[in-house]
Formats: structure tokens, C-alpha cells, sequence
């Protein structure tokens, strides 16, 4: 058993594939390179990185799995894949609390003007009265997408006074202090709205949704790309109706668009919502006993 690792593991999941007698490379290829190397190998493992379409999926011969070290597996045919009877494994709440700390996180820097106050203090500019920022008690989140990352944000978000309302096509069950409204009422009422959903097919959030957002809105998308048309966005931030937007996922990745992510009332990061040391190991151990689990049916 030889399987490729396109975008790195870490090394107690790599222990763990070791223990279990398999073998395995890490390296990353482009699109091309990939489709000649894949091949040789009986499993994959990916992250955001790398992209796994139908002609990568074809030229695996002799895959038995893809396995994708994170949540969301749009980067993988994975529908594709199943019709050729390879089975897509990820790691469903490993990054959880990193993704949705880095949300909050990001609620934080706009609501007190941190991105811009680091980038003027490193220019030796001291712009102590053009920073009043606004306190998060008694300001309502609309959170859309209320699986695992969602309800974290939920919970801290109350934790720090504010009022939560929520959005999601599932049932929703929970103990926490939250109000279930349509999509509607959250871009009527929400100062804040942040995404946590899977990538959809068509986009979220365009112009039309933003006109029905009140005056100054908030809006943070550490989701997926697309959610949100940056087109409509940047066009709103210019003209006041958006107060400001925390990016962690883009359109087009690792190409972002240049003029959002310099906004001043941006505050921008790339795609790092998993990025810590905790969220590393617990998927890394987790896709690596995903992966033995597979191979043992």
C-alpha cells in the first residue's frame, strides 16, 4: 500500500500510517504533474492546495480512496468519484474551534480597527481619534451555516454579550441562547452576519441580498469562496453600505483579488481558518485512522 500526500500531514498522522504498514510520499504537484503521478499510487491524501478533478480521478487506476485533511471536499470530484467506486474521507470537526475562533477573531479587528491601526503604527503614523470602534455586547451575529464551526461561533459570541441568530437548511437542535430565523431576517436584522457553510452553486450573497442588510453591516465569510460575490462586496464597501468584511476564503485562491483584500475596511487573511497547531494534529490523526479504518473493510 503506497499512497501520495499532496499537501502535507503531520507527524502523528504519519506515525500512524506507518504503524499500519503503509507507505507513503509527500510531495505537491501541479495539475499536470499530478495526473502523471497519480497512477502509482493506491490512495491520496489532500488538503485546500490541491485540486482533484475527473482527469485526476481518472488517471488514478489504482485508488482506492481520497481523502481530504479538513472539512469541506469541494476540492475533490468527490461525486465523480463515487460513480467510480472511490470513496471521498475527511475530518468533520477536527478544525472546528480554529475556524470558528479565527471568525471571531476577525469580528474583533474590525470592531476596534485593528488591521488598520497595525498597518498605520508600522508607517510611524500615531491616528488615535480615527479609531472609535464599537462594542460587541448587545450586537446581534446572523449566523448562516449552523453545523460544528456555526455553533462555536455561537457560543463565544454569546459569551461576549451578543445576541445570536441563526440560519441553517438542517433541523436545528441546541441548548444555546439562539433565535432560528429565516435568511431574510438575518440580512434584516444581523449588525454581523458570518458564513460558515459548505460551498454552494450558485453564490450566497450578491447585491440584491446586500441592499435588504442594514446600513454599515458587518459581514465575515470564513466558509468557502463564492459565498460571496467580491464584485458586489467591494462595490459596497466603497459606498458605505457594507462597513466592513473579514475575508479568510476567496474566489479565486492563492490569486486573490488584490483590491478587496487592500480595502481599508477589509480585514484579510489566507485561508488560514485551520491553520493552528491543535486543528494540525487532530486532523492529521484523524484522517491517517479514517484512512486505516477504510482499508480494513
Amino acid at each position: 500500500m503506497n499512497i501520495l500526500i499532496c499537501d502535507g500531514l503531520g507527524k502523528d498522522g504519519q506515525n500512524i500510517l506507518e504503524n499500519n504498514g503503509i507507505d507513503f510520499h509527500i510531495e505537491h504537484f501541479n495539475l499536470d504533474d499530478l495526473i502523471q503521478a497519480i497512477p502509482q499510487y493506491d490512495g491520496m491524501i489532500v488538503r485546500s492546495a490541491t485540486k482533484v478533478p475527473k482527469e485526476v480521478i481518472d488517471a488514478g487506476i489504482k485508488l482506492k480512496f481520497i481523502a481530504r485533511a479538513g472539512t469541506g471536499i469541494d476540492n475533490i470530484d468527490h461525486k465523480y468519484a463515487k460513480t467510480k467506486g472511490i470513496p471521498t474521507l475527511n475530518t468533520p470537526g477536527a478544525n472546528s474551534a480554529s475556524a470558528g475562533e479565527l471568525a471571531i477573531a476577525h469580528i474583533f479587528a474590525l470592531s476596534r480597527f485593528i488591521h488598520q491601526s497595525n498597518i498605520s503604527m508600522r508607517e510611524g503614523k500615531w491616528l488615535k481619534k480615527s479609531y472609535k470602534g464599537f462594542e460587541l455586547d448587545g450586537r446581534i451575529l446572523g449566523i448562516v451555516g449552523f453545523g460544528a464551526i456555526g455553533k462555536i461561533v455561537a457560543k463565544k459570541a454569546i459569551a461576549l454579550g451578543m445576541k445570536v441568530i441563526v440560519n441553517d437548511i438542517m433541523d436545528i437542535k441546541t441548548d444555546l441562547d439562539i433565535k432560528v430565523v429565516s435568511l431574510d431576517e438575518i440580512y434584516s436584522e444581523a449588525d454581523i452576519i458570518s458564513l460558515h457553510l459548505p460551498k454552494l452553486e450558485k453564490t450566497l450573497i450578491g447585491n440584491s441580498e446586500i441592499q435588504k442588510m442594514k446600513d454599515g453591516v458587518y459581514l465575515i465569510n470564513g466558509a468557502r469562496g463564492g459565498l460571496i460575490d467580491e464584485k458586489a462586496l467591494l462595490d459596497n464597501l466603497n459606498s458605505g453600505k457594507v462597513g466592513g468584511a473579514g475575508i479568510d476564503v476567496w474566489e479565486n485562491e492563492p490569486n486573490f483579488n488584490k483590491e478587496l483584500a487592500s480595502h481599508p475596511n477589509v480585514s484579510a487573511t489566507p485561508h488560514i481558518g485551520a491553520a493552528t497547531i491543535q486543528a494540525t494534529v487532530r486532523v492529521g490523526i484523524q484522517i491517517a485512522e479514517n484512512i486505516v479504518k477504510e482499508l480494513k473493510k
